[in-house]
């Protein structure tokens, strides 16, 4: 297999061919353990080690807390000082091989504890696994953003990444259904199952991913950037945050439709049967979604396709408002469209972020590159964190209460109401905010001109006289 330069001197992506698709999925290889390891550790790690290992809840509450926190505070440092990093190695890679080395171990402790584990050894765990994941997706999304200059080769890069972490989703999600069928009730079996098809992607994954293209080194600063500069860089870019405020909205939508559906399923339409299944039957149609919005994406544009994208998510989520547990029909038909659309929006967001920072570096002279994918990663988590917090507390002064007997008619149809106009809001809002975006294809391209001619110039002038 023919090996790449460990790096090129060249700080701008080249617009010319482009990879093949064995290429780019080789590259974002470490995104099926990424997403693989995400779902399982929220949702099933401390569930597990509380029930079959006797660790207190709140303990492990506590945990996954301070873990969520440290990892939220690492992404725009980890972002700020990959742009920075001088190797001959290139600056995502050796970011990229810690963080992987801290995320393997962590994963390890966490899906394999021993009989009677500690505590303290959890918490190792959970601590190694949250650094690791930051040093390692936030300098991966950056060089993802690097590995071509074009305007539309970055939506196909990013739906390929979007089609790995879709396929990644339903494997995670098949490993419960196998470990029930194998030896139902069996805690240590899921997290075996949930560890083994992490370290077994993340491995090889670490290989595929390092070997695939080559990594920029940037030029030698004079002085080290300040936090206040890099908050400054965040900020002062209105683009940036209208792309943030448009992706915290689409999260939020997701996070609140993810965080009702089991119990509008079991409650609202009582299919407890569905609870689990729902959620694999969406993201079967979602590994169709990417190469679908891929097309769409190129021919509208990001910014266009994004707003479809959303509009599309909105009408689907307000068709939510008719579901009822006679007309079920009406769940699994608007469940699939929605896995067609899903990360729809997401995927033209984050290719967009790419654009932006070569906006910023061509007013500046400054590569945020890797900054600005680490805020991107914190407006999701924020979005997520804050459709859980507003959500599961409306529904419960509406009178839903899960551990109830019975709920009311009134609670049950207020638990559909806001399922269903939470994310079609948030996705309407998503849509409004992205309306009119200037930086387009055309807009992009002179960009892409002005810069590379620069870079072009600056280096000439390294190039000793004869």
């Amino acid at each position: 297999m023919p090996m790449h330069p460990l790096h090129s001197a060249n700080t701008s992506p080249a617009s010319g061919p482009a990879y093949s698709t064995m290429r780019l999925l080789r590259f974002s290889a470490l995104v099926v353990p990424l997403y693989a390891a995400a779902q399982p550790v929220m949702a099933y790690v401390p569930a597990l080690l509380s029930r079959h290992y006797g660790i207190p809840l709140a303990t492990l509450g506590l945990l996954f807390l301070l873990g969520q926190a440290v990892n939220s505070l690492l992404d725009p440092l980890v972002g700020t000082l990959s742009d920075r990093t001088q190797s001959r190695f290139g600056r995502r890679r050796p970011w990229i091989l810690g963080g992987g080395v801290l995320f393997v171990l962590g994963s390890a402790i966490l899906f394999f504890p021993p009989a009677g584990v500690s505590t303290a050894w959890v918490g190792l765990g959970v601590m190694l696994y949250y650094c690791g994941a930051s040093a390692l997706s936030t300098p991966l999304m950056a060089w993802s953003g690097e590995i071509s200059g074009d305007y539309h080769e970055r939506t196909r890069i990013a739906s390929l990444i979007t089609l790995l972490s879709s396929v990644a989703l339903v494997l995670a999600l098949v490993l419960p259904a196998i470990a029930d069928q194998l030896r139902p009730g069996d805690g240590q079996l899921r997290l075996t199952l949930f560890g083994t098809l992490v370290l077994a992607t993340a491995l090889p994954g670490l290989w595929l991913t390092l070997t695939a293209v080559p990594d920029s080194t940037p030029p030698a600063l004079e002085h080290s950037p300040s936090p206040r500069a890099a908050l400054k860089a965040v900020l002062g870019n209105p683009l940036l945050l209208r792309v943030l405020a448009a992706d915290a909205a689409v999260t939020a939508g997701q996070g609140v439709r993810t965080g009702l559906l089991l119990f509008v399923v079991t409650f609202a339409l009582g299919r407890p049967e569905w609870a689990a299944g729902m959620f694999l039957f969406q993201y079967w149609f979602g590994m169709l979604a990417a190469p679908i919005w891929q097309r769409i994406g190129t021919a509208l544009g990001k910014a266009q396709g994004a707003v479809l994208a959303e509009l599309v998510q909105a009408a689907i989520n307000f068709g939510l408002l008719f579901i009822s547990a006679d007309r079920f029909w009406l769940m699994l038909l608007l469940a699939a469209l929605q896995g067609l659309s899903q990360g729809s929006g997401n995927l033209m967001l984050r290719s967009i972020v790419s654009d932006i920072a070569d906006h910023h570096r061509l007013a500046t002279g400054e590569d945020r590159t890797g900054l600005y994918f680490s805020v991107f990663g914190i407006s999701i988590k924020l979005g997520g964190a804050l459709a859980v917090g507003i959500a599961l507390p409306l529904v419960a002064s509406l009178g839903f209460d899960p551990k109830a007997a019975a709920n009311t008619p009134e609670a049950l149809r207020w638990l559909i109401v806001v399922f269903a106009l939470g994310p079609a809001l948030a996705h309407s809002a998503a849509a409004a905010l992205m309306l009119g975006f200037p930086l387009d294809a055309h807009r992009h391209t002179e960009i892409r001109r002005q810069l590379e001619a620069r870079d072009s110039v600056a280096a000439a002038a390294l190039v000793p006289a004869e």
